[in-house]
């Protein structure tokens, strides 16, 4: 077969267009789904329906026995496609590769005792849900699978109770990688005690045989099971096989169910008896009527693939060179300002663990991401044939997003499905483009796909930065951001933001802010520090690593309590009330509210101990509606809508306050007022001057809640001018002030021992008392300028703040 250098098979480009008309005008690139079906392949297959007489192989007529005849003979001549020998190994024909791991899962769940399941994370969805019918189950990524084949990461449940299976990909279906073929038989030569389980061998070869040869001419060391999809290779017939290597054949014989064709004799009156046939595997596994003629076709998809392509070997080789010339051209493609165009995920082709197909993103020339769904929508005008989405592989998605599971469940529970619009969440992309090979794609199919990229998606301007809108009345960045603090749960204690970490800006506020709170079990009223001051005396920690809210009691524990409980970001139902009691309604501020409230008593019981009042803890997350969303009440007061102050605590007459009706309703989740809550350092410094000059003590800024404190290292800042701010920029980001905060006596309250004093309200009262009203700090909500922008930056995509961020006001 004629080859340009490099393995390129050129004859594609001649015989396509009349084997495959169906892609005239099309650039086909998802083979890692389906290959497109050969015109002669179709045309034979037509011919032997045709010409030939076909009956169900269960009988002895002429018909059925030539049914039988060709079924055999395909059988044959699927084993010797894979070179397996027929005297090691058998064939079940099943509908695909999915159906084929169904079969396995049925065959050792029935084994007394159940199973123990090890898979690899980067698993097709229908490997990871044979989990669900184990008794235990672990995910292990490559490097904790060649721990576990040389005897390390012991499972305490190989007891040898019942046997362990161990499955992975040959291939992975989201980007390509290639795992060693040999870990099949290590795993079954790993060092283990006389008594540990006996190891089976799961491979998903489905991926891999579309474009590479799979070799099982080595009984010793092949797989026990291997599965693959016909269609994936041929485009054509719709089945699958199942490749049983015969010293693993007792894995099936505690199979229960039987249909018609695998059993020799049943009795179904006054007994129950019967008696399964014998005489080969196959025969006790493949339930009811064969499908006959898709096992036909294959046979004549067989010779159609070797006539037009030659080996497997020659479609390896032919894949890898536009592998390669796809990768080096989206690799290389950058915007005018130098930063690429594609973040791949996929290992480079150029090394012989990567198999065709090759995962990626789209950034701007800002880094913001670009939603999978518009590309989808752009190529399919276009006509390009890809896939988009996370691709039936959570594992591979999840490791190369750097989604954690907190993170997807997230996702899903604000609404996200695979093919849904909004698919940047949390600042992150919630899938991958996938581009895959096959044996009939072309050099200009790469061509073209790579100059797609670079017509639609580059930007050749040479400007770096998102503009800025200009404002006459932003003041100097003297001002930064000195602490950023967050409450997860409403009245509890807070968790200071670590320097040097970017904390993201939420349209209800900073993440994660009093999404949590804490109902008493009679009234249904959510409870309060100041009625139970002991409250910040609960100490959150938000652990992203672990995907948990810890919260630690820094006060007398009761001996039968522990000292902290944990309980998982995800929003996962199960951790909720069920039906009909699920969702609580509760008040908070005197608004009505439904919110989730958890199950586990040991949760529940830890808070109600330490606060000693009967409460359950529940959730108030994002992304409600009706009373399960609230709005921000925060506005301008009357002094802060007359002429700048003097002099600190000094009211003029003010006009009217303005109509709060016509302000934009902004959501909240359970803050009193608004999204975010800022002071600054100077007004916290110039009261307690006001306090020590009466007597007293100073008191810390924690008492005030605030979620931004906001300083100016040279010290210049005015007390109490952000009264008359109207606006702010921190960072890169805009903020509108929403008014300034109406005080009460919890400010009074010691937020590191829970004990009450005078200070701060006192002194407030004397010097920051307008209308009978006490105000310190102001409200304010995150209010981005460049929502029209034709090009978003990566910040605008995922706002965040940090401690040291400079801060620009305007009045």
């Amino acid at each position: 077969m004629q080859k340009n250098e490099g393995g390129y098979n050129t004859p594609v480009e001649h015989f396509r267009d009349d084997e495959y008309p169906m892609l005239r005008g099309s650039v086909y690139l998802d083979h890692a789904g389906t290959t497109p079906y050969a015109k002669s392949l179709m045309d034979q297959f037509a011919r032997d329906m045709t010409t030939n007489l076909f009956g169900n192989p269960h009988s002895t007529s002429p018909s059925s026995q030539l049914s039988t005849f060709r079924i055999e003979d395909t059988r044959l001549r699927v084993l010797q496609f894979f070179n397996a020998d027929p005297t090691e190994f058998d064939v079940v024909f099943v509908a695909n590769a999915t159906a084929g791991i169904k079969l396995v899962a049925e065959a050792v769940r029935s084994v007394p005792g159940g199973f123990d399941y090890v898979y690899h994370q980067a698993s097709h969805t229908s490997l990871v849900g044979l989990r669900e019918e184990a008794r235990n189950s672990h995910c292990l990524a490559y490097e904790e699978v060649e721990d576990w084949l040389v005897g390390g990461v012991p499972f305490p449940t190989e007891d040898g109770e019942g046997p362990l299976l161990f499955a992975y990909p040959a291939q992975s279906n989201m980007d390509g990688r290639r795992f060693p073929l040999a870990w099949a038989d290590r795993a079954r030569r790993r060092p283990t005690p006389e008594t540990a389980s006996r190891v089976y061998t799961l491979l998903d070869a489905a991926a891999l045989v579309s474009s590479s040869p799979l070799d099982l001419s080595c009984a010793e060391t092949a797989p026990d099971f291997t599965v693959l999809s016909f269609y994936k290779i041929f485009g054509f017939p719709d089945l699958g096989a199942l490749i049983v290597r015969r010293d693993a054949e007792d894995a099936f014989d505690s199979r229960r169910y039987f249909g018609g064709g695998t059993v020799d004799m049943v009795v179904c009156v006054k007994e129950r008896w019967h008696a399964p046939k014998t005489q080969s595997l196959h025969e006790r596994l493949e339930d009811g009527t064969l499908p006959i003629h898709s096992i036909i076709a294959l046979d004549a998809a067989l010779d159609t693939h070797a006539r037009l392509f030659g080996s497997m070997a020659d479609i390896a080789s032919h894949t890898s060179f536009l592998a390669k010339h796809l990768y080096d051209g989206l690799a290389s493609t950058r915007h005018g300002n130098g930063k690429p165009v594609c973040t791949i995920y996929s290992p480079g082709p150029h090394i012989s663990s990567s198999g065709p197909v090759i995962a990626f993103n789209l950034r701007n020339s800002l880094g913001a991401w670009i939603s999978l769904t518009e590309i989808e929508k752009l190529a399919t005008l276009k006509g390009f044939h890809i896939r988009t989405g996370g691709v039936c592989n959570p594992g591979g998605i999840s490791s190369s997003l750097g989604l954690q599971p907190w993170e997807m469940r997230k996702n899903f529970f604000s609404g996200f499905r695979c093919g849904t619009e909004n698919d940047i969440m949390g600042g992150k992309p919630t899938g991958v483009v996938r581009v895959s090979l096959g044996a009939m794609s072309t050099i200009s199919d790469v061509d073209s796909f790579v100059g797609f990229v670079r017509e639609f998606y580059v930007d050749r301007s040479v400007a770096s930065a998102a503009p800025t809108p200009p404002s006459q009345a932003r003041g100097p960045s003297d001002l930064r951001v000195h602490a950023i603090c967050v409450f997860p749960i409403k009245s509890c204690g807070g968790f200071e933001v670590p320097v040097g970490v970017e904390w993201e800006i939420r349209p209800e506020g900073l993440a994660w802010d009093r999404e949590w709170c804490l109902i008493h079990q009679g009234s249904g009223q959510v409870l309060s520090q100041k009625r139970y001051p002991r409250m910040s005396l609960l100490r959150p920690t938000l652990d992203f690593e672990l995907g948990e809210l810890q919260v630690s009691y820094t006060g007398h524990t009761p001996t039968h309590i522990p000292s902290s409980i944990t309980v998982p970001l995800s929003q996962n139902p199960a951790l909720f009330q069920s039906s009909p009691s699920r969702s609580r309604y509760s008040r908070v501020c005197g608004e009505e509210i439904v919110a989730q409230a958890y199950s586990s008593q040991e949760t529940n019981a830890f808070f109600s101990a330490v606060l000693g009042v009967p409460c359950v803890l529940a959730r108030f997350p994002a992304g409600g509606q009706g009373k399960s969303m609230r709005h921000a009440k925060a506005h301008l007061s009357m002094h802060q809508v007359a002429s700048p102050v003097s002099m600190p605590g000094s009211f003029p007459a003010p006009p009217s306050p303005p109509d709060s009706d016509s302000e934009p309703e902004r959501r909240i989740l359970l803050s009193n007022e608004s999204p975010i809550l800022a002071i600054t350092t100077a007004s916290v410094d110039e009261l307690n001057q006001e306090i020590r000059r009466n007597g007293g003590k100073d008191v810390s800024p924690a008492v005030f809640r605030a979620n931004i404190i906001i300083s100016d290292p040279q010290s210049r800042q005015l007390p109490y001018v952000e009264d008359s701010w109207t606006g702010l920029q921190i960072g890169t980001h805009d903020f509108e002030t929403l008014g300034a905060c109406r005080r009460c006596h919890m400010v009074c309250i010691n937020q590191g021992t829970a004990e009450k004093s005078e200070e701060p309200f006192v002194t407030l009262s004397k010097t920051r008392r307008f209308d009978g009203k006490v105000f310190f700090g102001t409200h304010m909500c995150y209010a981005p300028k460049d929502q029209t922008a034709a090009i978003i930056s990566q910040e605008a995509q995922f706002p965040t703040v940090r401690v040291g961020d400079s801060v620009r006001v305007e009045w």
